[in-house]
């Protein structure tokens, strides 16, 4: 009998990392008949039930295809293996037309050790949301964030993705390469507000990646933003720069408004939830998405995302 998602939770609670399977399958499974499950499973390791937020460090990782974020991870990975940290990777792909699953395997191309348990990497799709967050992945990360130290959630950026991960995330790391025109693309496209920590890859190619940094600085001085860093590194042996972007994360998530955050992103997922299961009709019932906003933060702080989600319907009504 497959377990309860209030089992799964408590085993998360308990700090049981084997239980991430189990939950992964559940929060995929967005068959009507599994939602009282999904949901005692994130009451489960709601704050309430946890006694404070979860203990985890949530890293959004966002960038254009190409730019190297496998390689990164599986650096990141490592440098936080090295110095015990247990680490859950959700790599968020677009979705196949035929299968409806995860298209490209990220997972595939973070190269980590099979034997190692306190690593858990999953691909999941995007449902259809060109890159983006589905209700699954969100669920994911709030329940691993109960049992892991570190929960990645890893997004191909093509546009809406960069918002979706910055609103999940404690911290967002934003992935480009040098000399591929992405640096102009931000620039443009005002992604630049997004990242906490901006990441240039391939160093090794020495003038074109100084050139990618000297653009993103000057980015980051127009937008007022110049205490956000930004790192470069290289993933070619001897790896080079990755001691330094794991301490600008963790820098970051020492000065972030850690309950503030959290509470942002549970209700960015509740209103996500509802609008995937209600769509723009639903949405124009609560008077649009600002509206049913203001809805979710006039609301307790304490409240999970299924009784956020609830609440939502029930205005709807």
């Amino acid at each position: 009998m497959p377990a309860t998602g209030e089992d799964l939770g408590q085993r998360l609670r308990d700090g049981d990392r084997s239980a991430a399977p189990a939950v992964l399958n559940l929060v995929e499974n967005r068959a009507p008949a599994q939602r009282a499950e999904i949901d005692a499973l994130l009451h489960a390791v709601s704050p309430a039930a946890l006694g404070g937020e979860a203990p985890a460090h949530v890293v959004g990782v966002t960038g254009p295809p190409g730019a190297g974020k496998s390689s990164l991870l599986s650096h990141l990975v490592a440098a936080w293996r090295a110095r015990g940290s247990s680490v859950a990777v959700l790599a968020v792909d677009p979705s196949s037309k035929r299968s409806g699953g995860a298209l490209l395997g990220d997972r595939a191309r973070i190269v980590v050790d099979p034997r190692d348990e306190d690593v858990f990497i999953r691909s999941m799709a995007a449902g259809g949301r060109l890159g983006g967050l589905a209700p699954a992945t969100r669920a994911a990360a709030h329940a691993l964030a109960a049992a892991f130290d570190v929960v990645v959630v890893e997004t191909v950026g093509v546009g809406q993705s960069e918002t979706d991960v910055a609103e999940a995330a404690d911290t967002v790391a934003v992935v480009v390469q040098p000399a591929a025109g992405d640096v102009l693309q931000f620039l443009k496209s005002g992604i630049m507000e997004i990242p906490d920590v901006l990441v240039v890859t391939k160093a090794d190619l020495g003038a074109p990646a100084s050139r990618a940094r000297h653009d993103l600085y000057a980015s980051l001085r127009s937008l007022g933003a110049r205490e956000t860093p930004v790192v470069a590194v290289s993933s070619l042996a001897p790896a080079a720069g990755f001691d330094a972007l794991v301490a600008a994360l963790d820098e970051h998530r020492v000065r972030v408004d850690l309950p503030a955050r959290r509470l942002a992103a549970r209700r960015a997922s509740a209103l996500a939830d509802f609008t995937v299961e209600h769509g723009e009709r639903g949405l124009r019932a609560l008077g649009g998405s600002r509206a049913a906003a203001s809805l979710l933060a006039s609301q307790d702080a304490a409240l999970d995302v299924p009784a956020l989600t609830r609440t939502l319907e029930t205005a709807a009504r």
